[in-house]
């Protein structure tokens, strides 16, 4: 003989932060509802944001213009080659003025400007003072006068034909000296404003970037504002949310049902019969101990 028997037990439980922290928490709880209303904008967030905006409108407005126009002319060169005919033609010009002196190849001194003058003006000072100091002595015309007169004059002009002569030569190479040195610097001049021209084409490169971005500082401006607009709201309630969440999670309640299966043995299950059928006829004893022998 077998049976079972099955119960059911309902159970719950809660837990709670520490006592004496519950009015403190239920405060701080309380401060964060009435915070809530106060996560929007502020008029003075609100104030500076319409603020930065219009600055930046204004700037742009005012300076793009500007910074357009500077990498325009940076991109053109900046007029670095400007002077560079001007630059050109003076060197031309030297050129022409120091001709047909540096390109001269005639060193003869008769044929220098001036030269036969001053060499007649010497050979009559010469002539004139060695003929008197013969006529003084009443020797003029000799053969001693004309030997004398011919030395004075090769001693007085000699000297002069030499020096003028080698002054022929050094001006004709300090004019060549001077011309190439003249076309070195013109084409190291040249050379500097060309390089400074493509330097400043390559600042225009960066210009125009920079004129492209002082274009759209007003709407980036215009879009940062915006974003804080949308993201101060937001982080005020994640700081609240910081506070709140895990103040909500320090307590906890649960509840359940749970079920129980017992099994009876067959005298377990017999005696409960038999106590039910002495309830039954009277409570007798002897007739409950008559079954239990009759089972026994």
């Amino acid at each position: 003989m077998g049976g079972k028997s099955t119960s059911s037990t309902s159970q719950q439980s809660q837990t709670a932060p520490w006592q004496p922290t519950q009015g403190l928490l239920t405060g701080i709880v309380n401060q964060l509802g009435g915070n809530l209303n106060n996560t929007g904008i502020t008029g003075g967030e609100t104030n500076a944001l319409n603020t930065i905006e219009n600055n930046a409108n204004n700037a742009t407005t005012q300076y793009a213009p500007l910074v357009q126009n500077y990498a325009t002319t940076m991109l053109n060169g900046g007029g670095a080659l400007n002077q560079a005919g001007n630059v050109n033609q003076n060197y031309l010009d030297y050129a022409k003025a120091t001709q047909p002196l540096a390109s001269n190849t005639d060193y003869n001194p008769y044929n220098t400007p001036g030269f036969k003058d001053a060499l007649s003006t010497t050979i009559a000072d010469i002539t004139n003072s060695t003929n008197g100091q013969f006529a003084a002595a009443g020797r003029d015309f000799s053969g001693m006068n004309s030997q004398t007169l011919g030395r004075g004059i090769m001693q007085g002009v000699a000297p002069t034909i030499a020096a003028q002569y080698n002054q022929n030569v050094q001006n004709q190479r300090g004019a060549a000296d001077a011309l190439f040195n003249a076309g070195n610097t013109n084409a190291g001049i040249l050379s500097g404003l060309q390089q400074q021209d493509l330097a400043n084409r390559g600042q225009g490169i960066t210009a125009a970037s920079s004129a492209t971005d002082t274009a759209n500082a007003g709407a980036n401006a215009t879009l940062q504002a915006e974003a804080q607009r949308r993201g101060i709201p937001l982080q005020s309630l994640g700081l609240l949310a910081n506070i709140g969440v895990p103040i909500a999670g320090l307590g906890s309640q649960s509840s359940g049902t749970s079920n129980t299966t017992n099994q009876m043995s067959g005298a377990q299950q017999f005696g409960t019969i038999a106590n039910g059928l002495s309830g039954l006829f009277g409570g007798s004893n002897s007739t409950a101990s008559n079954i239990m022998k009759l089972f026994g």
